[in-house]
């Protein structure tokens, strides 16, 4: 998963450091700057998750400029204690002000509030709503770019509610078609006798009821695509009709003799397994074989969990796109999230934000607001010490201690925290409590490294990188 970028903009060097060692101890990924040296990452800030402006000259203008360019980034102020009231121009092009020291149950909040991970901006824009990093998702993607500037026709495999017309979306956006029209038709949820007029529309007076005559989708669709979702439930004698038009290219109205050439790509999707419904007679094989020209299998989404904190993103990006309200969810709703099974799939976990969002709207959603069937799974602590009743204090001492410069000894685990009289070096107080619980960890794990990144709830990457700078400092 990429970790949440922040970027840091602040000329108070005190305030800079403070900020970048808290924010890196929580695992974030910081890039810190001051006013003269941002201009440049300032003309393109859309790879970060959030930007944190301390002070700076020029303020008014620095902010302008990065709500300009990213509009939709959210931008942090952080200002002082007693500080003075804001005008009202600056309140308006930042998204909170958090006032710095402060202290954890705040600073966790704004970040849950604030940070959302981020996709790789390497992502095509064709692959809207296929969000996710994982190597299935990925493989879904580059399937699609090969398929896409074809004319082949694509079968989408998977279960009901993976996303299977989101991927025939992203393949119609990818073709040299996406100006042409994307046509669906629900071949499951039309009765029989009605699926031929709805494809290749009818002639006035063609049957009861037919007044006047009317387009089908093959003619709506013309130059674009149509997409036949659950094509595995088409009766038979339409299966028949179909395969002509694949093979021929053409049809003809419902009541006419007169033939329509079509140019059509056809895209189809089924969540049933096509060759057992081959051998119980209800599927022209030879109609599979002409559908089945490019296969594309949609992964379930309990085979992606890692991809469900960019899948909750999108889909609270859709709501708030559509006016139907916003919900957020803390890191440990998330993970709980990513241990459930999800029958239901993207679907499933669609219907639960839009729930979410009804009931805690523009709130803030943990792990025990979840519905109660999400309650019997594990709720993971978030790592790093417990600063509950610990302010972070700004530190004036120097990078390094002076002679006589008392040391403190890190506490145990949960154990409150106390900022001694002579003050201490933040920086290395953390690098040597985050060194104690790394050995603490590794000691419980008989040595096992990926075993003790479980415990201390990070990536077996991150720990190994973090025991090697130790090794080597």
């Amino acid at each position: 998963m990429v970790l949440p970028e922040i970027l840091l903009i602040d000329d108070n060097v005190i305030r800079a450091q403070q900020v970048e060692t808290v924010l890196k101890f929580l695992e974030y990924d910081l890039t810190a700057v001051g006013s003269g040296e941002c201009q440049s990452i300032l003309q393109d800030p859309s790879g970060f998750n959030a930007v944190f402006v301390g002070a700076t000259e020029k303020q008014a203008s620095l902010l302008r400029s990065i709500t300009e360019k990213s509009p939709e980034l959210p931008v942090v102020l952080l200002v002082e204690k007693d500080h003075q009231a804001l005008s009202t121009s600056i309140e308006q092009m930042v998204t909170r002000v958090l006032e710095w020291p402060t202290v954890y149950p705040i600073l966790t909040e704004e970040l849950n509030n604030l940070i959302q991970p981020r996709v790789p901006a390497k992502r095509n824009q064709s692959h809207k709503g296929l969000a996710g990093c994982s190597k299935a998702i990925q493989k879904t993607r580059e399937l699609i770019d090969q398929v896409a500037k074809s004319d082949a026709t694509v079968l989408i495999l998977g279960e009901s509610g993976t996303g299977k017309e989101v991927v025939a979306q992203a393949l119609h956006r990818a073709s040299l078609r996406k100006d042409k029209p994307f046509v669906p038709v629900n071949c499951g949820a039309i009765p029989g006798e009605l699926l031929e007029s709805e494809l290749f529309g009818h002639e006035k007076g063609a049957f009861t009821g037919a007044l006047t005559s009317r387009q089908g989708r093959f003619e709506m669709a013309e130059g674009g695509t149509l997409f036949l979702d659950e094509i595995g439930d088409m009766p038979m004698p339409m299966q028949v009709k179909l395969l002509r038009v694949l093979q021929e290219r053409c049809f003809e109205r419902v009541g006419s003799n007169k033939t329509i050439q079509c140019d059509v790509r056809i895209v189809a999707a089924t969540h049933r397994q096509l060759e057992q419904e081959i051998n119980e007679k209800r599927f022209r094989e030879d109609l599979f074989y002409r559908l089945n020209v490019f296969p594309i299998e949609v992964p379930a989404l309990r085979e992606r969990a890692e991809d469900i904190p960019y899948l909750v993103n999108d889909l609270i990006g859709r709501m708030l796109a559509a006016n139907r309200g916003s919900v957020r969810l803390s890191r440990q709703a998330i993970a709980v999230l990513m241990q459930h099974h999800w029958p239901g799939n993207v679907r499933e976990l669609s219907n639960l934000i839009e729930r979410l969002a009804i009931i805690f709207p523009d709130k803030l959603v943990d792990a025990g607001d979840l519905p109660e069937k999400f309650q019997g799974y594990e709720v993971p602590a978030e790592a790093g010490i417990d600063w509950q009743e610990a302010e972070m204090q700004p530190s004036e001492t120097p990078a390094r201690p002076a002679a006589g410069f008392a040391k403190p000894v890190p506490p145990a685990p949960g154990a409150t925290v106390h900022l001694p009289e002579q003050g201490l070096d933040l920086k290395e107080y953390l690098t040597d409590l985050e060194n104690e619980l790394i050995r603490q960890a590794l000691e419980e794990c008989n040595g096992v490294v990926a075993h003790a990144a479980k415990l201390l709830n990070m990536r077996r990457t991150t720990l190994v990188e973090k025991l090697r700078k130790s090794d080597t400092a």
